[in-house]
């Protein structure tokens, strides 16, 4: 065994192949891939192999494209077989609302530049005469003709070949026994077979993730599911046919069904009894293991499935798999930095490796060498999770993930397992008032004071968000934003370090600022509210799934030495509430004996003030694009803090609000939020330079300024007034594509539906007529030239 290599990837499945493939073709090539067993064991092996680029959104989808595209031209650079059957793919639709999911796809997909179509009935019947589309009561579906299926053992063993024809190496039969970094940062990995030194750990180790997490002191949420797919006897009515069938998807039985030669697969998940295993960690011998079958929890999905598709009845099942599938909370993979650690990575909590490995790979490969992926990563990133994510978390989180595969992820669902894990001090009082909360960074948040229906179009909600955006626009409205991360930095070196890490100056004393952190791609890697309250002691605000990336980011990965700087992160024990509004003033003023003038708290300013003896800071600042406080307390008193607002807000009418208020007005500001703010960007593609101070040097300046922008940022106002955009959706130019939305709402204020796109530049100008594909029909919409309220910024600033 070699005694040193730049990087040892941990685990020969799909995910760790990936890795290791694009990072010898980008020239990383002392890198070696150690597997306890063959290549291909654990989850690999026993996969249906599904590849489809039938999935909303650019960053996933942009993997699942990679791995069509890598699967259908790998066997001519390796040799190596992986079976693609480019037969298509189609997932049919029996009501109104699954004919808006299906649309949205299909919006999502055209955005990325690949095919999608919505067909009828008598299409897919065509497609798949098996189907039994009368009986179904099929209205539609959707079909990727450019998806299939491969052999996961040959995509897996193609792209090891792939690594080793550039150099690097595939040690089997050797397990990893520990992982230890040395005060080199050098990482001593541990085998049964020898040890070996290198600079990068990459835990790829599927099944045993969380066991080879534990060896470098990190718990994994990462809990294994069983799933089910049978093989039937031969079918011979695909002999009579010109054609493979598509993979079909059908959320009435759960599952998929594709052709196996001369037989029907048919996977199955069981949403009404899923099982979990390995709770205590899957054993260490396990290589090619599958379970008995659960044929009490099956069978009435199969008999769905036979119901749709009569010709199968009476086939017999000559084969059955329930194997195990790595789930982790909330579905997402686990990819990119392990939390606290340096040069430790993750590709592992895959439910679906065949069809994520190779643009995972990628993407983790572009992290390690350039600093960044070229695709956004924040819904994979590992550090999504914080500390309450434990063993129980991620089984019950998991097990519900799992009963929700074939479900419609309608965009304001919740979960509902685990729920209330970090609540602010006015969690009470907000529900008392009917708030409807949504989980974020695992805080509790109102979303909107009332129910909302689960819909793909408006609802009830519309007004209620409505009355909440009202009473900000015209009165005062409070809400609670303690769902942030809030860290400390002082001590005398605190000033030049922030300069050195974020793009923007640093604030004189009793004044903020707003600020992004650069990459060294010159990309986004986080944004925050830094408040200066003393000489030496800065106030720093950022997003609450952020705060164990952007920690890390600053403790560990900027390269910027903390000298003379302590930080301390306050998260759990700082609450925030946010006073808004015309009236916003006349209410604090009453609330605190302290001096809340224009003259004593200006725009952008930060002040300390008590408020019924709670001692806070309050920072001028507006999400909302109004006069407004955010006022930062000790969030065992934020109880108390809301009492006495709610109380001083009764003469001016003071209402709650929640998120979607929030964000309808931002909207109407063209702020930018975080679907914007994402390590695929920089300021250029934002409109942010002015948060960028050129002048001195900070982490990422040179490569941002180097940067050419594929696209940029533009708000745009939408036609008619039935329903507005979601995100994903694809813009066109006379036909053309050119750009996809990242953010949507209606402006109630300027009774406007509004979006916000990443626009090619011909696309830019003020004024230019563009077309959103959105939910079955082409909207028109116009480029805007300023924010529809409040341009100048009047509001914010008396």
């Amino acid at each position: 065994m070699q005694s040193h290599a730049r990087v040892v990837v941990i685990g020969g499945g799909n995910m760790g192949a990936g890795v290791l493939y694009h990072l010898a073709h980008m020239g990383w090539t002392d890198c070696v891939l150690i597997e306890k067993a063959e290549l291909t064991s654990g989850a690999t092996w026993h996969a249906a192999g599904l590849v489809s680029r039938m999935i909303g959104g650019q960053a996933l989808g942009a993997i699942h494209d990679h791995a069509v595209d890598l699967y259908k031209r790998i066997e001519r650079e390796t040799d190596v077989g992986v079976s693609w059957h480019g037969c298509g793919s189609l997932r049919v639709a029996t009501s109104p609302e699954h004919m808006d999911w299906i649309n949205h796809i299909r919006d999502a997909v055209l955005a990325r530049g690949q095919e999608a179509h919505i067909i009828d009935a008598a299409e897919v019947a065509r497609l798949n005469p098996l189907y039994d589309v009368a009986a179904a009561g099929v209205l539609g579906a959707i079909y990727t003709p450019d998806d299939g299926h491969v052999d996961p053992s040959g995509t897996c063993q193609a792209m090891a070949k792939g690594a080793r024809q550039m150099g690097a190496s595939v040690i089997c039969n050797c397990r990893v026994t520990a992982t230890r970094q040395l005060p080199s940062g050098e990482w001593e990995v541990t085998t049964d077979g020898g040890r070996i030194l290198a600079e990068h750990v990459v835990n790829a180790a599927g099944y045993h993730a969380r066991q080879v997490g534990a060896m470098a002191g990190l718990d994994l949420p990462i809990t294994t599911m069983l799933h089910h797919y049978v093989v039937t006897d031969a079918v011979p009515e695909f002999g009579d046919m010109e054609h493979e069938i598509p993979v079909t998807r059908d959320d009435y039985f759960c599952g998929y069904i594709r052709r196996e030669q001369a037989s029907a697969l048919i996977g199955l998940y069981d949403k009404q009894d899923p099982q979990s295993v390995w709770l205590d960690g899957c054993p260490w011998e396990s290589a090619n293991e599958l379970f008995e079958p659960n044929w009490d929890g099956i069978t009435p999905w199969l008999e769905n499935c036979f119901e749709r598709m009569p010709a199968l009845m009476n086939r017999g099942i000559k084969r059955v798999v329930n194997g195990g599938i790595t789930y982790t909370p909330d579905g997402a993979m686990m990819l990119g930095p392990a939390p606290g650690l340096r040069n430790y990575w993750l590709a592992c909590g895959a439910t679906v490796g065949i069809a994520w490995g190779p643009g995972a790979g990628r993407a983790l490969a572009q992290w390690m060498i350039d600093g960044s992926a070229d695709i956004s990563t924040r819904g994979f990133d590992p550090r999504r999770f914080g500390t309450w994510a434990d063993a129980a978390y991620a089984r019950a989180r998991a097990t519900e993930d799992y009963t929700l595969r074939q479900a419609m992820p309608y965009p304001q669902h919740q979960r509902e397992r685990c729920r209330n894990i970090k609540t602010s001090g006015a969690f009470e009082r907000t529900r008392a008032l009917g708030a409807c909360f949504e989980e974020v960074g695992g805080w509790e948040r109102p979303r909107l004071y009332g129910p909302e229906p689960l819909s793909w179009r408006r609802s009830d909600a519309f007004d209620q968000v409505a009355k909440e955006c009202e009473a900000v626009r015209q009165r005062v409205g409070l809400a609670d934003l303690s769902a942030f991360a809030k860290f400390r930095v002082e001590g005398p070196g605190a000033e030049d370090w922030l300069n050195a890490v974020c793009a923007n100056r640093m604030p004189l004393e009793g004044r903020t600022c707003l600020t992004l952190l650069l990459n060294r791609k010159g990309t986004i890697e986080g944004e925050a509210t830094i408040a200066r309250i003393g000489p030496e002691s800065f106030h720093l605000v950022t997003g609450a799934p952020s705060e164990r990336r952007v920690w890390d980011w600053l403790t560990l990965h900027c390269g910027v030495a903390m000298k003379d700087v302590t930080m301390t992160n306050i998260t759990d024990e700082t609450g925030i509430l946010c006073l808004t509004g015309p009236r916003a003033r006349d209410v604090l003023a009453a609330a605190t004996p302290d001096d809340v003038s224009n003259d004593a708290l200006r725009w952008l300013g930060v002040k300390k003030m008590t408020i019924v003896g709670v001692p806070l800071l309050a920072l001028r600042l507006s999400f909302a694009g109004e006069l407004a406080y955010e006022l930062h307390a000790p969030n065992d008193q934020l109880e108390k803090l809301w009492d006495a607002l709610w109380q001083a807000g009764q003469p001016h009418g003071i209402a709650p609000f929640g998120s979607k208020a929030l964000d309808a007005l931002r909207l109407e500001k063209f702020y930018r939020g975080g679907h914007e703010l994402a390590n695929d960007a920089s300021h250029k593609d934002v409109a942010q330079e002015r948060f960028a101070d050129h002048s001195k040097e900070f982490v990422g300046r040179d490569a941002m300024l180097r940067r050419t922008p594929r696209s940029r940022i533009a708000l745009l106002a939408l036609d008619g007034e039935e329903t507005d955009a979601l995100i994903g959706e694809a813009v066109f130019k006379d036909g053309t594509l050119v750009g996809s939305v990242t953010s949507a709402g209606y402006g109630h204020t300027v009774g406007r539906s509004l979006a916000i796109a990443f626009l090619r530049d011909e696309a830019r100008a003020a004024g230019t007529l563009l077309e959103i594909s959105l939910l079955g029909a082409r909207i028109k919409a116009r480029v805007l030239r300023d924010a529809p309220w409040d341009p100048e910024n009047e509001r914010l600033t008396k």
